[in-house]
């Protein structure tokens, strides 16, 4: 007695010659060859769009990344009774790349102020420094604190001035600075212990005056 086997339907064969709908619907699917398919056909124009609009080809090439990657966890969000794929392609890269640029003109508006101010004040309590020395820091102003900055080492400087005065978390200071977390924490508690002790010399000084 022959045993029946059961035969699979043979899988769809990808056609990287298929409509731009029919492409879509085959990333939605799971399909890398299909989201390849339509990066070729179309990074070229979104490239060109978005060095356009940041003028900066990494940038760029980022953006278009981001664009598609997006394109592969939410297929969903082009709609074809809307338009056709490349005018929403075009359309999410300018989005993408206006973005972009105003990311990059807020880091360097910070960057700027840092290099150009000469005051240093803090408004806000900061959550990751310990309370005492919150507390500390709370009546820092002024003059006194700057010359106390320019005592201490660079490092430590430079920690304490992007964490209070440019807002950057310990994390980001990490990243910005290629450092590891737990070096800028130590840095941090560091410089707010020094630059106690320096300020509390300079009130002795000037208490001794009066």
């Amino acid at each position: 007695m022959r045993t029946a086997t059961l035969e699979m339907p043979p899988a769809p064969r990808f056609e990287a010659d298929a409509s731009d709908g029919v492409l879509v619907r085959q990333v939605a699917e799971g399909s890398h060859d299909a989201l390849a398919a339509l990066y070729d056909r179309y990074t070229r124009p979104a490239f060109a769009l978005a060095r356009r609009i940041t003028g900066d080809q990494v940038f760029a090439e980022e953006v278009v990344q981001e664009v598609f990657l997006a394109l592969w966890r939410d297929p969903a969000k082009y709609d074809p009774e809307r338009g056709g794929f490349p005018s929403w392609l075009l359309a999410a890269t300018h989005h993408k790349a206006v973005d972009a640029v105003r990311r990059e003109q807020t880091v360097r508006k910070r960057r700027a102020t840092l290099a150009e101010e000469a005051a240093f004040y803090v408004s806000a309590p900061a959550t990751d420094i310990p309370p005492v020395e919150d507390a500390a820091w709370a009546g820092l102003r002024g003059e006194r604190v700057r010359k106390a900055l320019g005592a201490l080492p660079a490092p430590q400087r430079e920690a304490l001035v992007l964490a209070y005065y440019a807002g950057y978390t310990q994390s980001e200071i990490a990243a910005r600075t290629d450092t590891p977390l737990g070096t800028v924490k130590t840095r941090m508690l560091a410089g707010m212990r020094r630059l106690r002790d320096l300020l509390d010399e300079v009130s002795d000084t000037e208490g001794v005056r009066r």
